[in-house]
């Protein structure tokens, strides 16, 4: 294999197991020596292969005429590529929740083969035509009776706390995983949640008595040794069984939010909506990108337009609801090219971790082929204040092309932003708009959406 500049993946400090490294743009893993004899009893004992035919474990091969310049190295491993790697942070509950599910499923898959997950991290799981699997190939060892299950602390703070905060108390808390990141303690879910979760066995066991232990002990409850009998692989069976049934029965309320029903009461006409969707098809088959984020995407219609041409799509909110409703759609109807997350188009994910490297930026993760920006610049500027040059210098760093949507302050939606608040907004106007936006983008076309709606769709293209 020719020589090439090799990239380490920041956030893979971590392991001692080994790391996950680039080179140009394919994906490789490398398995350490001191991780030999596990890696070994993972490959011939059935389990990796069941993994993958289940659609649990992310596809690898080993690869034997890589020169690996580690001499730690005991193999390399080439992987499938992810189209883009989300963080737990901005999963929505639906998300989270099947991502628990198929950790646990992974952890009794493993137990059949006579292994064990050593972390449950929700950073190892990711989001692949539309499903959850995994991506660490190395967070397996050799089951060893009687012991307790070293990940269960990690499971418990990075999924079950997540889940039951924002099922019980608010849908907002599961963000706090991007302050959390090695997931929410115990103790803090504990006081959060209402006295009421003390009357359900589970969560007084996983959380409340859990809590209480690593405060009694001193030390990570995982290394809690039982007094009274070690922990055999039917009582690990029924923990598993347990969390299973505990998460699976844990509902999100989806209540009523600001944008959650925006679909439903949009100030176009039927007419106008449907040229709309023509406009941004012929947009979308004129630029042929691989791939599109679509920021503002609410429940993801315009997402599907593009996702309908065979575009990997993300469509991106701040509305909880709307993700989640989004994500159900896309279970129902078993559609494979759209990830849904939640993200601030305002404030949108920044680096974190170590040395500001371990999870990266939105920006870091792009640039996207093409940016989708419909019905979002008018909420910009007039309820976060941003100019028309902030916004389309942005858009400039994360897309090459750019679908955009000009709303006239004539219009309705606009009418109802400055209802509560001082117009100090003059420069709010098309020819505004055109100029600014021309410092960045040269503007390719302009399409009036028409039948009584004056707004415009623009494509644009990013200049050199």
């Amino acid at each position: 294999m020719k020589k090439r500049e090799l990239i380490r993946e920041a956030s893979s400090f971590r392991d001692p197991s080994g790391f996950v490294f680039y080179s140009g743009n394919t994906i490789y893993r490398q398995v350490n020596t001191s991780y030999k004899n596990d890696y070994l009893h993972f490959k011939n004992s059935g389990l990796c292969k069941k993994l993958v035919d289940e659609k649990l474990l992310i596809p690898f091969r080993e690869v034997s005429n890589f020169k690996s310049a580690d001499s730690e190295a005991f193999a390399v491993l080439k992987t499938e590529t992810i189209p883009f790697i989300s963080y737990p942070y901005e999963w929505c509950f639906e998300q989270l929740k099947d991502a628990a599910l198929c950790t646990l499923r992974i952890q009794r898959v493993c137990l059949e083969h006579n292994m064990s997950l050593k972390d449950a991290s929700a950073f190892n799981i990711q989001f692949l035509a539309g499903k959850p699997i995994m991506i660490d190939i190395l967070s397996f060892e050799r089951y060893k009776e009687g012991l307790p299950w070293v990940a269960y602390l990690q499971f418990c703070q990075q999924f079950l706390s997540r889940l039951l905060l924002m099922a019980k108390v608010d849908s907002r808390l599961g963000m706090v995983s991007g302050i959390f990141l090695d997931g929410v303690p115990l103790d803090l879910t504990s006081r959060l949640l209402p006295k009421s979760s003390y009357l359900n066995f589970s969560t007084l066991a996983h959380i409340h008595m859990h809590a209480h232990n690593q405060k009694k002990y001193g030390k990570s409850s995982s290394s809690v040794r039982l007094k009274s009998k070690a922990l055999t692989k039917n009582m690990f069976l029924g923990i598993i069984d347990n969390l299973e049934n505990l998460i699976r029965n844990t509902k999100y309320s989806n209540g009523q939010t600001e944008w959650g029903e925006y679909s439903n009461m949009m100030n176009y006409t039927q007419a106008a909506f449907e040229n709309k969707k023509k406009i941004v098809k012929s947009y979308l088959v004129r630029q042929q990108p691989k791939s599109v984020w679509d920021l503002g995407a609410n429940t993801g219609e315009f997402s599907r337009i593009a996702a309908g041409l065979g575009i990997f799509t993300i469509s991106f909110d701040f509305d909880h609801a709307a993700v989640n409703t989004n994500y159900l759609q896309i279970k129902k109807d078993g559609e494979t090219n759209i990830l849904p997350l939640l993200m601030d188009v305002a404030n949108p994910t920044a680096d974190l971790g170590w040395a500001h490297e371990e999870r990266k930026s939105l920006q870091k993760r792009g640039p996207s082929d093409l940016v989708m920006a419909l019905a979002l610049t008018h909420h910009l500027c007039i309820s976060r204040n941003l100019t028309f040059r902030l916004i389309a210098s942005y858009f400039q760093k994360i897309g090459k092309s750019l679908i955009i949507e000009f709303v006239p302050k004539s219009d309705s939606k606009v009418r109802t932003l400055l209802r509560n608040r001082k117009d100090i907004f003059p420069w709010y106007n098309q020819k505004t708009f055109e100029s600014e936006s021309s410092k960045y983008f040269r503007i390719l076309k302009r399409d009036p959406i028409g039948n009584n709606s004056l707004r415009i769709v623009y494509l644009m293209e990013r200049k050199k």
